[in-house]
């Protein structure tokens, strides 16, 4: 199977956590989309959605989907999202769509948090995929400088982007994450970070991995 392929088997098997008759929380990106054209299917059976990203709710209202706003919506069951990693914890890096803000904030309302992915997202460490950390643009080249001091690794504007908050992206590379929550607590607090793409607190309750021999299902 292609990766559209796995993303798209992906989507679909994820509609079986959708909970009929409720808001379901949902995330950005490629593999999201294939989510969101299947939750098409079912638009009927569902409440609607909070969407994490102007792109997803474009989307969402493009198939028919009513989409509340996160501060109509006291909890939702489930949110479903991608990922760029997974460890086999559930801990994740996110962000590579620049969403990451907004995908915690919908995160933080659900009571599961389904992850779909294909298999090459499963890794034992987190840190190769260079991590995004939502930045205030004042802040951007002293956590640049921080990261390269505490941790070795370096940061790089992401080039011409701005994000739905009006912030920029710093991806940084050359991490090894052996203690995402520590790791997540200690850089969320760094003067002009708004969010680091470490997802530990908000970690996946299940994975719904794409593999050439169909969808495994991790529970964690």
């Amino acid at each position: 199977m292609t990766q559209d392929e796995l993303k798209a088997l992906v989507g679909q098997a994820a509609l079986a956590e959708v909970v009929p008759g409720a808001v379901v929380g949902v995330g950005t990106g490629s593999t999201v989309n294939c989510f969101i054209d299947a939750l098409a299917s079912m638009k009927d059976r569902i409440a609607g959605a909070v969407s994490s990203s102007v792109k997803s709710t474009e989307r969402l209202l493009a198939h028919g989907i009513r989409v509340f706003d996160a501060n109509e919506v006291e909890r939702i069951p489930v949110y479903v999202d991608g990922a760029d990693e997974i460890d086999h914890h559930g801990f994740m890096i996110k962000g590579g769509g620049a969403a990451l803000t907004r995908e915690k904030i919908v995160a933080d309302l659900a009571d599961r948090f389904v992850c779909i992915a294909d298999a090459s997202k499963l890794v034992d460490t987190l840190g190769a995929f260079p991590l995004p950390v939502e930045v205030i643009p004042m802040a951007a080249a002293q956590v640049a400088r921080r990261f390269r001091a505490t941790y070795g690794g370096e940061g790089r504007l992401r080039e011409g982007l701005v994000t739905d908050n009006g912030n920029y992206i710093l991806d940084v590379q050359g991490l090894a994450i052996a203690d995402p929550l520590g790791f997540e607590t200690e850089v969320n607090q760094w003067p002009g970070v708004v969010t680091v793409g470490v997802f530990a607190r908000h970690r996946a309750s299940i994975c719904l991995l794409g593999t050439p021999a169909g969808v495994e299902t991790l529970r964690f």
